[in-house]
């Protein structure tokens, strides 16, 4: 027999529990059991007056916002929408079935005003590492850093020559984007990084980079700077900075000492690529953090004009001389800047029959030598072995966090323009792929991990 809908006519009187309309392994339970907020509100009651009309509860906004992150749902207005009509997401939210959703409007004050003032994103982040950390989801011997660029929210025909913006505007008089950008001219992780003169400049948010570096056509972004441990891939600690590897480099070394100020985490060994692989960084992780750099050296030396390069001549750390492949010796007079001159007699080199290839244009040879060359010399060393090819193998977790982050998470464009706008979107999108990882590892322990989830 054919069935039929019921009548129009609605019932007088229903009997319904929020609880059993979601389902019991939905990733909201799962999430919601390893989500502990009950710290927010104390936490926040300082930035809140004790008169006037209440207003919305913290927790649910950031409840909200959590949703937003976790589900991929790019507006403030659309996870009104979506709360409203969803009953799991309701439930997250602890809203019942009658209870009103805020307006969308109060999320960009609240974002602006009360969190920023404190830092509740990024507390919020903090919490979660540290539910991983009781998990036993972080070992803490292995660390990996690495740098992504997310397009910003300005636009290329809008933008101006960078050698037309002027930095000395009243900020009292400019967006908010603006005042965050003359917040952050000092400040080694944005514009102090680089005194290069970018090509364009947005002037709806100067503090976004125009970049290149995808070897397609350039555009306006910020690096999110990721800190992960390697044993499960959480991320450990997150930075925005400008999309250059100077301010990226200056990120890795926030990233290291908050998490270790924070944390008490400190690894032995710290994975990353060429970009990290310049002397100075080098020398930082291992003469004052103590941490073996597996990291591939930066080096331009290579002569590719059929010449010797700098790896020909030996060096004698005994001595402090260089060796040619003449046999002669090359010593140094002092340095130059950041750089050390070895130089050649020029007696030897008019009679050496090697010259042709040695320095055909130069009356003498002269190997630069950073002041910093031990670190690299310790990380050639690192290279090729068992530690530094699991290092290579495990990095790759940082670049499926970044695959995640942008076609899971769908963060492939900001919302949210200046620098503190770019470090929330990048802490909230962390908080949601650490909630993820936590509540998928916890429920469903990987294979010989039992023991340390327990």
């Amino acid at each position: 027999m054919m069935g039929r809908l019921k009548s129009e006519q609605g019932q007088l009187f229903y009997k319904f529990n929020l609880d059993d309309a979601v389902p019991d392994d939905h990733l909201v339970r799962r999430i919601d059991a390893t989500l502990d907020l009950s710290w927010l509100r104390s936490e926040l009651a300082p930035h809140y007056s004790s008169m006037g009309r209440p207003s919305v509860d913290p927790e649910l906004m950031i409840r909200m916002l959590i949703v937003g992150y976790v589900f991929a749902i790019r507006s403030e207005r659309l996870i009104c929408r979506e709360v409203q009509v969803n009953l799991a997401y309701r439930w997250f939210c602890k809203l019942g079935i009658e209870d009103a959703i805020p307006d969308h409007s109060a999320f960009s004050r609240a974002r602006n005003e009360r969190f920023r003032e404190g830092n509740v994103f990024r507390r919020v982040f903090e919490r979660v590492v540290e539910a991983c950390i009781v998990a036993g989801l972080i070992g803490g011997e292995g660390f990996a850093v690495d740098a992504s660029l997310i397009q910003a929210d300005a636009n290329k025909q809008r933008s101006i020559a960078g050698q037309d913006w002027r930095r000395d505007r009243d900020p009292a008089r400019s967006s908010r984007a603006v005042k965050e950008y003359l917040a952050t001219l000092d400040d080694t992780a944005w514009d102090a990084a680089s005194d290069v003169v970018p090509k364009f400049v947005s002037p709806s948010d100067p503090a976004a980079q125009w970049t290149g570096a995808h070897k397609g056509p350039a555009f306006f972004a910020y690096s999110d700077n990721y800190l992960i441990d390697v044993k499960f891939g959480v991320i450990v600690d997150v930075e925005a900075s400008r999309a250059i590897r100077q301010a990226e480099v200056g990120a890795a070394k926030t990233m290291i000492e908050r998490t270790e100020q924070r944390f008490g985490l400190k690894p032995e060994r710290l994975a990353g690529d060429t970009a990290y692989g310049a002397a100075p960084m080098l020398n930082w992780l291992l003469e004052e953090k103590g941490i073996a750099p597996h990291i591939p050296v930066l080096d331009k030396s290579k002569r590719d004009d059929g010449t010797f390069s700098r790896s020909d001549f030996q060096y004698d750390p005994t001595r402090d001389v260089y060796h040619c492949p003449g046999g002669k010796r090359l010593g140094t007079s002092g340095t130059e800047g950041k750089t050390l001159l070895y130089r050649a007699s020029k007696l030897d080199c008019d009679v050496c029959p090697l010259k042709p290839r040695c320095c055909p244009k130069e009356p003498s040879r002269k190997i630069p030598r950073d002041i910093h060359e031990h670190a690299r010399d310790v990380a050639r060393s690192l290279a090729g072995t068992d530690g530094f090819e699991q290092s290579r193998r495990e990095r790759k977790k940082i670049e499926m966090r970044f695959a995640h982050l942008k076609r899971i998470l769908k963060l492939s464009r900001l919302r949210l323009r200046g620098p503190r706008g770019a470090q929330d979107e990048f802490v909230l999108a962390a908080v949601a792929q650490n909630l993820r990882r936590l509540a998928t590892l916890v429920a469903r322990p990987p294979p010989h991990s039992v023991q340390c989830i327990a």
